[in-house]
């Protein structure tokens, strides 16, 4: 594949919440990918069945920071957010041998 699909897997309170409960795992994805490619990278990556995907572009933000040189403007990038949900009895274990 010419891109990479998968950046890295989201680990937070709710993705956590969604891989426990419903069987979903949320990833940062490439912008330029669709759903279909991103089902098939997590099958391969993972070894596991992709039941349905969803995908969002999160909206970049701009940050202001107080300093002592004087007020730093910049801002948070957009990207890609997917959430998969895996065929029922599938797990991804990101944290492996910890």
């Amino acid at each position: 594949m010419g891109k990479k699909i998968l950046i890295k897997p989201i680990i937070s309170e709710k993705s956590e919440f969604l891989s426990g409960d419903l069987n979903q795992y949320s990833f940062i994805v490439d912008k330029r990918s669709n759903k279909i490619e991103i089902g098939k990278a997590v099958e391969e990556m993972y070894g596991v069945q992709v039941s349905s995907v969803n995908t969002m572009v999160m909206p970049s933000k701009s940050k202001v920071r107080n300093s002592r040189s004087g007020v730093q403007k910049g801002s948070v990038s957009a990207y890609k957010k997917a959430i998969v949900k895996l065929a029922n009895g599938e797990e991804i274990d990101f944290f492996g041998d910890i």
